[in-house]
């Protein structure tokens, strides 16, 4: 450990402090905990997956003191994961989670039904996108770097693998976090139907930074 922040791979003890930063940021960029009161329930569709079937993709920004206050959470292969997620990930929190049978009453119930549908990140206007992403930072850590170099770090280990090109799904509401995307180089990408979402996209490589 130093006294400085620093870039990481992510390990198992970090499990706990990955969840806290998805909960405090799964509401449109805040805290999620009035939304969605089970606080496993966001991890459990959002980060948990990313760290326990693609661990070599999952990266923390430490604080200095071991404790991780963002990330930066993906897979090089969408359609892969989401087989791994059928197969691998959901039997697992199914008891917990279990699909319903009666339409969502709560943003809780939206979210279990998403669980359940994995194949909703298929989409062929994604194909070459084949890699995607989810990256998230406390508060108290925006603004300040640290957003820009998760996602290189991340995109570099993508170009590592030879992965051309990756994609996300941000929430269109969140304003702020398209300044970031859009600084980032990334591009709107045109999906029918998108419902809340935007998608976005870039090549792995470089250039990066727009100024």
């Amino acid at each position: 450990m130093t006294d400085q922040p620093t870039i990481r791979p992510y390990q198992a003890e970090d499990r706990a402090a990955v969840a806290h930063v998805c909960v405090m940021t799964a509401h449109d960029g805040g805290d999620s905990r009035a939304l969605y009161p089970d606080l496993e329930l966001m991890p459990s569709l959002f980060a948990y997956p990313y760290c326990h079937l693609e661990p070599e993709l999952a990266f923390v920004l430490d604080d200095g003191t071991g404790r991780a206050v963002g990330y930066v959470l993906g897979t090089a292969d969408t359609a892969r994961f989401v087989g791994e997620l059928r197969d691998l990930w959901i039997p697992g929190v199914a008891t917990r989670y279990p699909r319903r049978t009666t339409p969502p009453r709560t943003p809780g119930d939206t979210m279990i039904d998403l669980l359940h549908r994995p194949e909703r990140m298929i989409l062929p206007e994604l194909t070459a996108y084949p890699a995607h992403l989810h990256i998230d930072l406390l508060p108290d850590w925006q603004r300040r770097g640290h957003g820009r170099a998760l996602m290189d770090t991340f995109l570099d280990a993508l170009a590592d693998r030879g992965v051309p090109a990756v994609h996300l799904g941000m929430v269109t509401a969140n304003t702020s976090a398209r300044v970031f995307y859009d600084r980032l180089g990334f591009h709107e990408i045109p999906v029918p139907e998108p419902g809340p979402l935007t998608y976005l996209g870039r090549p792995t490589g470089p250039p990066r930074r727009s100024p």
